[in-house]
């Protein structure tokens, strides 16, 4: 099978799984939302952000680490699968401990730490389906993660209606998100064992020394990245208060839809770019201009529709309780435009072992993000954390493309008018819907004709573009 052919059909794969769970999660978040209401919506999503940034000792970038290595030598599959087991456990167990007393000093209410812990145990399960995840990424068998995010997704939205139609309350809301990822671990580890290899359990502590020593520079950025997309949240916990997360959770939850696109990009082309790191550097530098290219082709006429329309999507999808978030979403979707470029570029860069670099560019941002938070959020509320964000992805942005001309390869003038003639459609774009203000559902399919009639006209796609098309077709 062909590159094009592979990435195509896991690209393909993982894709169909991310519009069902955008589609069911849709679903379960009206549901949440509308539920809980503003407050107690606003403990949940604290909880998730809060031990998210925590779950980071959990899997110290391990998992990322594994994928590279083996997607290069995958006679190493069960070393690192019996080892990467053990160590999670280990990691997991400390980690939640630590969670607790940090919580507990925080003097938090109870039923915040309550919740917080069983939202811990949840991410322990999900770092270790990241592991899982990533030996199919690595042995290009994604249909088997796919399959796991539809599993995972079904359950959350069944395990929700139970919780609402029982009115177990927060805590209910808590336990199917736990539920959800323990039973989808279960899977990913059968499908593991009986489709790729037996995982060789041992406690080799000169592997593990080597292994989280190398993992720590994927581990630090994960951190960091984590603070980033979450300090936010946590911030606003603290100095506002929970009605304030409510409203700012409810606009990232519509963000997060847009970032699995990214994510499903992710996790196909980062095992690629590692093999052409030793293969073929011309390859690896197509397949970055690439990834640029169709990401930016992707996210800038959905970053346009989203400007204009915010307080329809928000009316839409969880009432008028929830107004306030539309400003906030206007904001935020120019930083997935940030995340998609970004993305590409660290993907470049983590494949041609150029992982210190992103680690410290991750530094500088987050370090630029907390101070951004503690300044905005005290006279902007959850609007300064929303401009916090797409700053420092515009810091992220410029600190990456400049370690990657000087060490990596010098961006070309074809990239550059590639991405002016996508900014020019997406411009045309607004212009036209900013003239005419239409309702959302007429402007959805009159923003598709005229972004592609644009695209077209100005010849962004080339002679490569339409070739890979056409071997995709056949």
């Amino acid at each position: 099978m062909s590159i094009i052919k592979s990435v195509f059909k896991n690209t393909s794969w993982l894709m169909i799984s991310q519009i069902v769970t955008s589609v069911l999660g849709f679903f379960w978040t009206i549901l949440i939302a509308r539920y809980l209401g503003v407050f107690n919506f606003g403990i949940i999503t604290f909880a998730t952000s809060f031990t998210g940034i925590a779950a980071i000792g959990m899997d110290i970038g391990f998992s990322t680490y594994a994928t590279r290595n083996v997607a290069r030598d995958p006679s190493l599959t069960s070393k690192y699968l019996g080892n990467g087991i053990l160590l999670k456990l280990i990691l997991s167990l400390l980690t939640i401990i630590a969670i607790l007393i940090l919580l507990k000093s925080m003097n938090y209410d109870y039923l915040t730490i309550e919740v917080c812990f069983i939202f811990s145990i949840q991410i322990s399960f999900l770092t270790m389906s990241y592991l899982f995840n990533g030996i199919f990424q690595a042995h290009e068998k994604m249909q088997y993660q796919a399959v796991g995010i539809i599993i995972n997704s079904g359950l959350l939205l069944g395990f929700t209606l139970i919780s609402i139609y029982l009115n177990i309350g927060v805590i209910g809301i808590a336990i199917t998100y736990l539920l959800s990822s323990v039973i989808t671990s279960i899977y990913l580890y059968m499908r593991t064992t009986s489709k790729i290899a037996m995982p060789k359990f041992e406690i080799d502590l000169k592997f593990w020394k080597n292994s989280i020593k190398s993992s720590f520079a994927f581990g630090l950025t994960n951190f960091f990245t984590n603070i980033y997309f979450m300090i936010d949240t946590v911030m606003i916990s603290i100095f506002i208060g929970a009605t304030a997360v409510g409203i700012y959770s409810s606009a990232y939850k519509i963000i997060f839809v847009f970032t699995t696109l990214y994510s499903v990009y992710n996790f196909v082309i980062f095992p690629l770019m590692a093999k052409l790191y030793t293969n073929s550097e011309e390859l690896l530098k197509i397949s970055y201009e690439k990834s640029v290219k169709y990401l930016l082709m992707i996210i800038l006429p959905l970053a346009v529709g989203i400007t204009f329309y915010a307080d329809s999507v928000i009316l839409l999808i969880y009432g008028n309780e929830f107004s306030l978030a539309a400003n906030v979403l206007k904001i935020l979707i120019w930083n997935v435009v940030f995340l998609f470029v970004n993305g590409a570029s660290t993907l470049l860069l983590n494949s041609s072992n150029h992982e210190i670099g992103v680690t410290k560019i991750n530094g500088i941002a987050c370090f630029f993000n907390v101070v951004l938070n503690l300044i905005l959020i005290y006279y902007l509320s959850y609007i300064g954390a929303a401009i916090a964000t797409v700053l420092t992805g515009l810091l992220i942005a410029i600190l990456m493309n400049n370690i990657i001309s000087k060490n990596i390869l010098k961006i070309e003038n074809k990239l550059i008018i590639e991405i002016l003639k996508i900014s020019f459609s997406a411009l045309i774009l607004a212009i036209v819907l900013f003239i005419f203000k239409v309702s959302l559902l007429i402007a959805i399919p009159l923003g598709i004709i005229i972004y592609s009639v644009m695209i077209i006209l100005t010849k962004t796609l080339d002679t490569t573009d339409k070739s890979m098309i056409t071997e995709i077709i056949k």
